[in-house]
């Protein structure tokens, strides 16, 4: 489990194709430092088991169904991407309940720049704009944002605003992310339980 939190952000330093898989090498020394193998990190929101870790660089295997389905098949080496290690009993929940499995992609559509924040719009799946309600919780490439707005009425489909103070845009990579780049979107788990128990109850 995550928290949304981004901790680092790394650079893909190798991608080798293995049997039905990929290998990302990954260079993190903040995420690196004292991670296991076996050990959980989120790269871009999706949660990946770490495979080495030699100084400062960890692998990682990604399986090409995970490659199809979100978008860490767009990765390139020298790609930048959020890292964010697993929360432990001790660690403050910043964020909100992250699992790390990705349940779509968008695409950014807009950003507007304003003195202290940035707005920023976002495509996602017609399946998931039921899970979004406005000031809840949404992750977007493993950062876990509150959602600003929401617009169902696009022709293209539906999507969701978010308001991105300096801080994200510096330590993320939605700081740099321009229209047109798709991003992993996670809705909140929470939302998907209420769903089912409602279902239940019909």
């Amino acid at each position: 489990m995550f928290t949304g939190i981004i901790e680092e952000l790394g650079v893909v330093s190798g991608i080798e194709p293995l049997h039905e898989a990929v290998r990302l090498s990954i260079q993190g020394p903040e995420v690196a430092t004292g991670a296991k193998l076996g050990d959980s990190i989120a790269v871009n929101g999706v949660c990946l088991t770490v495979v080495t870790n030699k100084r400062g660089v960890f692998t990682a295997d990604v399986m090409l169904q995970t490659l199809a389905n979100t978008a860490l098949g767009g990765l390139k080496r020298g790609s930048k991407v959020n890292l964010e290690r697993a929360v432990t009993p001790a660690t403050r929940l910043g964020g909100h309940i992250v699992q790390g499995h990705v349940d779509g992609t968008g695409e950014i559509v807009s950003r507007t720049p304003s003195e202290h924040w940035e707005l920023v719009t976002i495509s996602l799946p017609a399946e998931l704009d039921k899970y979004l309600v406005a000031k809840g919780s949404i992750t977007v490439d493993g950062i876990s944002l509150t959602v600003a707005d929401l617009d169902d009425s696009a022709e293209d489909g539906p999507t969701f605003t978010v308001s991105l103070i300096p801080e994200t845009l510096a330590r993320t990579t939605l700081g740099f992310k321009q229209p047109g780049d798709s991003v992993n979107l996670e809705v909140d788990v929470i939302a998907k339980y209420v769903e089912k128990m409602v279902k239940a109850h019909d």
